[in-house]
């Protein structure tokens, strides 16, 4: 089992700025692939970043590409979204997942940390 909690969601104006951290607990964390996803209220939950392992390859949803970066730090356990010029369409309940080695579905999320872009 993996345990994951989420972090560091809050109220930011539009062109602000906000970390996400995540924090991992149970089988060891450098076995998992990371990945971060948003649900908006009235919208399908979706895809925003992921990273490798090793954290030697990310991937990003074209809206925050530019804007987002996401970050792991093996020995801490700990998977980071940072978040720049928001905008009021990321406001939304974000998530951590983690993917397990040779699988396709992210298995175990977080209990997901809202944020609130206003204009």
């Amino acid at each position: 089992q993996v345990q994951l909690v989420e972090s560091g969601g809050g109220l930011v104006q539009a062109g602000g700025s906000v970390r996400l951290s995540c924090a991992s607990s149970g089988r060891t964390f450098s076995l998992y692939a990371m990945g971060w996803f948003r649900q908006a209220p009235g919208k399908e939950r979706e895809f925003v970043a992921a990273i490798r392992r090793s954290g030697g390859s990310t991937s990003y949803t074209d809206s925050v590409k530019g804007r987002f970066t996401i970050s792991r730090d093996n020995a801490k356990n700990t998977v980071s979204l940072q978040m720049n010029s928001l905008k009021p369409e990321d406001t939304a309940v974000y998530y951590c997942a983690a993917r397990a080695i040779g699988t396709t579905e992210y298995e175990y999320w977080g209990q997901g940390t809202q944020v609130t872009v206003s204009s």
